[in-house]
This record gives structure tokens, sequence and C-alpha cells, in this order.
């Protein structure tokens, strides 16, 4: 591999240089492990403020350890989890929300990655009924896996459903930063303020170098956390090296720059492929996720010059993403590659 950057993922881009710099500065002397560091709880400080103050916050390794310790504090077995068919729970974490739950998923194919009220209440026809798993949990990607946003008044929606339910909403918010930035609003305008229960928040694609945060909108879920994440083998004894990244991320919008350029990087991207003939857009721009078709037999020779991932083989869709360092520079290079490489 080359230091050329690619189109494949936001997790294929480096370190963000202030998140390296606190990384270096923390790894100075000795603190109590596991979580009792000052630095865990300036990070859970910088939480607090920015979700409210009854919150509880708890790190961990990576978005789908997160994930599933979510669903888990909040089911049994017998439980199910309604999802969107495009979800990561469902199509890319190897079967773990089943596996360490118990939980059966439910899945709903949607044309734009995003859950409404009407495609939950067919799943509640069972409820009470011993034969059936018992719905649970909702949850929903923020933005989606195919680049869209849910709008504060959507996710209110479908929270009031969930909640009539007497259900849990959950938010997978790999790019919660993405999707604040698309809406112009606050993290906590479209999670707690809009009645999400549970947040698996993203560092990893917007900059850090590892680690993630389940956010307790709903503190009363959070009573006997601590255990079920020391035996899913979540508990960092060094956290304040994950902890220190977060208190980096939050404590001044960092999170914003971040998000606010791979955005603009996405739109960029997406205008200058839509004059490549041959290359037709298949998903609205909105969050740093770009989807078009582009002609099966010259996917492969554009590969090995900009990388990228294939979404549907069949019909030759890919799927670009942009990411905080992503440059003009690269999106010019790149379109001209496209050009030559597909005759244009």
């Amino acid at each position: 591999m080359t230091g050329r950057r690619s189109f494949a993922s936001d997790n294929s881009a480096g370190v963000h240089p202030d998140v390296l710099e606190a990384i270096i500065d923390a790894n100075v002397g000795h603190v109590p492990a596991y979580g009792d560091d000052p630095y865990t709880a300036r990070a859970v400080a910088q939480f607090r403020r920015v979700f409210g103050e009854d919150i509880e916050v708890f790190f961990v390794y990576g978005g789908t350890g997160a994930n599933v310790l979510a669903i888990r504090a909040v089911t049994e077995s017998y439980h199910s989890v309604i999802c969107a068919e495009s979800a990561h729970i469902n199509v890319d974490e190897c079967g773990a929300p089943e596996k360490f739950t118990g939980c059966k998923l439910l899945t709903v194919p949607t044309a734009d990655g995003k859950l409404t009220s009407e495609d939950v209440h067919p799943f509640m026809r069972g409820l009470g009924v011993e034969h059936h798993a018992q719905p649970r949990v909702v949850s929903i990607t923020q933005a989606t896996e195919l680049g869209t946003v849910y709008r504060p008044e959507e996710v209110r929606a479908l929270a009031d459903t969930v909640h009539a339910y007497g259900m849990v909403l959950h938010m997978d918010g790999a790019r919660i930063a993405n999707a604040a930035v698309s809406l112009g609003c606050t993290l906590k305008a479209i999670t707690a303020d809009v009645g999400v229960d549970l947040l698996s928040f993203g560092g990893t694609k917007n900059g850090l170098l590892g680690g993630e945060a389940l956010v307790f909108l709903r503190p009363e879920f959070a009573t006997n956390f601590r255990y079920l994440r020391k035996q899913a083998m979540q508990l960092a004894s060094k956290m304040r090296f994950i902890a220190v990244q977060f208190e980096t991320l939050l404590q001044d919008d960092l999170w914003r720059r971040n998000a606010e350029h791979a955005n603009q990087m996405a739109r960029k991207l997406r205008d200058v492929m839509a004059d490549v003939p041959q290359v037709r857009m298949t998903h609205p721009v909105e969050a740093n996720a770009v989807f078009a078709v582009v002609p099966g037999d010259h996917i492969a020779a554009l590969q090995a010059e900009y990388f990228f991932y294939v979404w549907d083989e069949q019909t030759s869709e890919v799927r670009w993403m942009t990411a905080y360092d992503t440059s003009e520079e690269d999106i010019h290079a790149f379109a001209a590659a496209a050009r030559r490489i597909l005759g244009a």
C-alpha cells in the first residue's frame, strides 16, 4: 500500500494530529487503571456537557462492542431487535449481536436506510405471545449505511412509537458527527432531545486512533453495565488512552470541524464525479458517503489506483467515503483517473 488516500472508508484515515498529541501528553507517569484516572473523568465531563448531566458514559474498544453491549444491557435472550436490513448490526458484525445477546434481529428492507413508525407496527403482533421473540429494541443508524440522515422530527416520531410499545431506542452513532453537521444541529438535539435511549458514539471514523463510547441517555439502564463490559472483554486497563481521545474530540468541537470537512469533501466528490460520463449517483449525499453506479468492467482498474468498496456487485453500485483528511487534490486526481479509465 502507498501513502495515497483512498475512498474506501473513513476508517482508513489516519489519526488527527491533535488526538495523537493528546495521547502523547497522557503518556506521562502512572495513573490508576480501568478508568479511575483524571483523563477518563474529564472525558466523561465533556460528554455530560454535550449530552446533559443525567447520563452515564462507558468507553469500549470498538463499534461492534458498543452496539452489542448496548443491546445486551437492555435485553434478555428471548427479546428481538428491529433494524434496517442494511444496518451494520445485521450486515457487518459477523452475527455478534445474536451470538452475545441471544436476541433475534428482525430486519426491514428500506430504500434509504431509515426506519419509520410504520415499519415497527407489524412486529408488534406477537407481543405477549410466548411463541414469538418479544420486540424490545429498535436500533437505527445515524448517519445510515446509505449515507442518509434522520431529521430530528423523524427520530422523535420513531421514539414516540418505540416508547409507546414499552421498547428502547438505540442509535448506532458511528457517524453521528457527520449527521449532526449535515443537519446543523447539536449532538444532543438529535439524540437525548428526541427520545434516543442508548447511543453508540463513534470516534474512530472521525479522527480517533481507536475507541468508541456507549452513552446511556437513560441512566437507569446502566445500573449493572460495568459488569457486562468486563464480561465482554471491553474494559480497557489503560483507559486513559481511549478517554483522552474523546476529551480532545469534544472539548473544542474538533468533532464538528472534522465532520464538516468530511461532509464538504463528499459534496465536492459528488459534484465532480457526477460530471463523469457513465457514472450515475444513486443516493442523496447527506453526510460523507457517495454512492454511484460505475461500469462493472472498469471498477477493478479504478480500485487499483484509489481503493474503494463495491456496495452491490449485481448492479455495480460502489461507495466512496471521505474523511477529515480528504483533500480537494485527492478528489480531482480521483476524478481524472475515472475519466481516463472510463474513457471519458
